[in-house]
């Protein structure tokens, strides 16, 4: 929901990112594991929410449901919901979370007014090799930057409401991706001016809860990509209204790795292990 500041008129706009998946490309000696290790993933998802609702109104209610969760009886003695209750709280998340707690947030998500964008790395230990430099900051800053190429020209302050994530969140990084997004900006539209001016706030979800939000919807993507597994996508298809496959260079032709209303995800796009 946008804002407008009472002294120069300047819009502000709000996203929220967080991301599904891990950038683990090696093991011990270099070596791949990559769809061998188990809890090693096959892509990692970087995913940003818009909301069209006060943002003060999402965040009471999402709030409010952390709370009834934390009070329900019926789930006192699962085991991630008191593990969070004892380190300050319970919030959502998609990975920790048991299905009936699955169930109640896509529920409260499919009812709110949102889109959401994302952008799936899949993990080529060539392209992490000679693109990224083996550094995991690197190919966290070429996917976000991938979200942020098409967010110059609105002239307002754009604030990126983002997830913890170690090192890879840490101020060089995030720099180092908004001026990847300004090249590629500027590559596909050199006679635009940039005029909007991008901010990052590091938070966690302890502090933002608008950030559970944004980690159900990188979930329900990846779990497409992952497993092939279309029921949580499918619950909340009206929300995604793009997803890039950035590396799927056989279907470059035609931007066919565009993932849109018009061209959903289906179990086809599930991924399989790279060879070595």
């Amino acid at each position: 929901m946008e804002e407008v500041s009472q002294n120069n008129k300047t819009e502000t706009h709000h996203r929220f990112l967080d991301e599904a998946g891990d950038t683990t490309f090696f093991g011990k000696g270099k070596i791949p594991i990559i769809g061998i290790k188990e809890g090693v993933s096959l892509c990692f998802i970087l995913g940003m929410v818009k909301f069209k609702t006060p943002l003060a109104q999402l965040r009471d209610s999402v709030q409010l449901l952390q709370q009834q969760v934390q009070k329900d009886s019926y789930f006192k003695d699962i085991h991630s919901v008191q593990k969070k209750i004892q380190n300050g709280g319970f919030y959502f998340h998609a990975s920790d979370d048991i299905p009936e707690i699955r169930k109640i947030f896509y529920e409260y998500i499919k009812s709110i007014d949102c889109s959401f964008e994302a952008v799936n790395g899949r993990k080529i230990p060539e392209i992490y090799l000679r693109k990224h430099n083996n550094k995991e900051a690197e190919y966290y800053a070429d996917l976000l930057s991938h979200l942020l190429k098409n967010k110059f020209k609105g002239g307002e302050k754009l604030i990126l409401h983002i997830a913890e994530r170690g090192n890879t969140t840490k101020n060089a990084t995030l720099e180092l991706a908004r001026q990847k997004a300004m090249q590629r900006f500027q590559k596909n539209k050199p006679r635009k001016e940039i005029t909007t001016n991008i901010v990052f706030d590091v938070q966690n979800h302890k502090t933002e809860p608008l950030l559970n939000i944004a980690d159900y919807l990188c979930w329900a993507v990846q779990r497409v990509f992952e497993k092939g597994e279309m029921r949580y996508y499918n619950f909340i298809e009206e929300k995604v209204s793009l997803v890039v496959d950035i590396y799927d260079t056989a279907n470059y032709e035609g931007n066919k790795h565009y993932y849109t209303y018009r061209n959903k995800l289906t179990s086809k796009n599930k991924l399989s292990p790279p060879l070595y």
